[in-house]
């Protein structure tokens, strides 16, 4: 790294529901905060259509109380307090910020799946949301926004909205000669380091107990020559990453030897191996201490920003294609 202190710097992510910020750019943004940057996470949707990991919280799914959405809000302000974003100026603590309001958009499923037909559907939200998103990047004046890329990651419509709009933001603002970010990055999965991970808990025993390998090709990931730049994180930051995933427990489980209020069957990762988890399908995944990303559209020009600053810019990450 060029330049430790990133004091100065405005960094905005787009998330489309609470978890997603950890699980995708945890190790990115804590890092990028710790170092002095100003990282804000917007999340679009309160998650209402998330599966629950274990039996105590299942009343709270779509289809029973429908209360999910709710419970979350409370997992995702513990997740960005242990990610140290989203500060509140006035008295030091994380503070969930949702685009257009709180539950202002629905999380709309899965494709093909009847809650995208919702009326308040995150997928439904037309013209509105591009202007919501704008007056976010008015208000903060992100120098970076990162989100997803085109397929969302892994084709979830929700994160394929988050692209959308994100772009179809920020062009506007160029276009109104408006505050504009320099330049939109996409947090993506990169197969030979999730592949590197693993190996390594394969070689250290079998997965926790209940839970299974991956299938090939069952979990999405881009070929390294996809990606443009990446944060390496400390043992700090991984741990902080792995905290904030902890804070998701009705939909992560990570397997750090330790019960909860939603898990109380704890289960423990093999000693050398990097810590794994699961979503509610129980596919063992490494938590890796390298996050990846590709370069989604550079506005030097239009965001007006110095040179000096722009080269700051690069500084966000460790290594580079």
């Amino acid at each position: 790294m060029t330049d430790q202190n990133l004091q100065g710097l405005r960094v905005l992510a787009v998330h489309a529901h609470p978890d997603d910020e950890s699980l995708w750019t945890g190790l990115a943004l804590t890092h990028w905060a710790r170092r002095g940057a100003e990282v804000t996470v917007v999340t679009c949707t309160l998650g209402e259509e998330g599966e629950v990991i274990g039996d105590k919280y299942q009343g709270l799914v779509a289809d029973r109380s429908g209360l999910l959405g709710g419970y979350r809000i409370a997992e995702l302000q513990r997740a960005l307090a242990a990610l140290g974003v989203n500060h509140d100026g006035t008295t030091g603590s994380a503070r969930p910020r949702f685009l257009g309001g709180v539950a202002h958009w629905r999380d709309s499923g899965m494709a093909g799946t009847p809650p995208a037909d919702h009326p308040r559907a995150f997928v439904r939200s037309g013209d509105a949301v591009v202007d919501a998103l704008r007056a976010e990047i008015a208000a903060l004046r992100p120098h970076v926004v990162v989100t997803y890329g085109p397929d969302g990651g892994y084709g979830h419509p929700d994160h394929i909205r988050a692209h959308e709009i994100t772009h179809a933001a920020v062009a506007a603002q160029a276009d109104a000669g408006e505050w504009t970010p320099a330049r939109i990055w996409w947090c993506v999965t990169e197969a030979e380091k999730l592949e590197a991970g693993l190996t390594e808990l394969r070689a250290a025993g079998e997965p926790p107990a209940d839970w299974r390998w991956p299938l090939d090709g069952e979990l999405a990931s881009v070929p390294a020559s996809s990606v443009d730049a990446r944060v390496l994180g400390s043992a700090e930051d991984l741990a902080a990453k792995q905290a904030a995933m902890v804070a998701h427990a009705t939909q992560l489980w990570v397997a750090d030897g330790s019960a909860g209020d939603v898990i109380d069957t704890p289960r423990t990762s093999s000693d050398g191996a990097p810590v794994p988890f699961c979503l509610s399908n129980l596919i063992t995944q490494p938590l890796l201490g390298t996050e990846s990303f590709t370069l989604g559209e550079r506005r030097d020009g239009d965001s007006g920003l110095s040179g000096e600053t722009l080269d700051r810019l690069d500084c966000l990450f460790a290594e580079g294609r």
